[in-house]
């Protein structure tokens, strides 16, 4: 069954203390660590042997910092969920995540817990990141748009109406479940849903949908 898979879990932090702690940490039935990397090229290089389902990305590294390995792991990994794992928790680096492809975004001071539920969750293709930092984020992500180009135009056009009313409460930070209650559709129609929005956009998760919604006035 699908809920029995083994997630398979990546962990990159220059800290070894800090690696060993997440380890540790995730450690226990359903989740594998495959292995770590403790600069933004080893975890590029992670990434493309492993293909993990989940990685967790410390922002400051030697090398090159989470932020600019973000978009080389997703290039060479492209299902793997990255988690931005920091102590810097502000929306300027949020939307950076968002753009270059994270799936979530969490201090390092997050409750234990918090951080296991964040790994389950981005393996399912669930929302990670706090209604606040997001709305915060893809307000800082709008100052700095670009214009929209001519082919995300077209593309638009081919959303129905109910793909349009499930990306408005994406991007309003709603889970699949809460959308699936609000809509009065069940979770598996919402997942197609989400699938063919992803889709017709060209991008890989909900959180960059949501900024590509509120960056080019895809819903109202």
């Amino acid at each position: 069954m699908e809920s029995e898979k083994v997630v398979r879990v990546a962990v990159v932090d220059d800290h070894g203390i800090v690696r060993q702690g997440l380890r540790a940490l995730l450690t226990r039935p359903g989740i594998e660590v495959v292995g770590d990397a403790d600069s933004g090229t080893a975890a590029i290089a992670l990434a493309r042997i492993q293909q993990p389902d989940v990685m967790l990305l410390d922002i400051r590294m030697k090398d090159i910092d989470g932020l600019q390995a973000l978009p080389q792991i997703k290039a060479v990994s492209p299902n793997t969920s990255v988690i931005m794992l920091t102590t810097y928790a502000n929306p300027g680096y949020l939307a950076r995540a968002i753009s270059g492809g994270a799936a979530g975004y969490l201090s390092k001071e997050s409750d234990p817990d918090q951080i296991v539920r964040a790994v389950r969750a981005a393996a399912a293709g669930d929302d990670l990141i706090d209604r606040g930092l997001l709305m915060a984020a893809l307000a800082t992500a709008v100052d700095y748009s670009m214009p929209t180009p001519e082919p995300l135009e077209m593309e638009v056009d081919t959303l129905s109406e109910r793909e349009r009313d499930v990306l408005r409460l994406i991007v309003q930070g709603f889970s699949n479940q809460i959308i699936a209650e609000t809509l009065n559709v069940s979770l598996p129609t919402v997942k197609t849903h989400v699938q063919h929005i992803l889709q017709k956009l060209h991008v890989s998760d909900r959180t960059q949908a949501a900024l590509l919604a509120v960056r080019h006035k895809l819903v109202g």
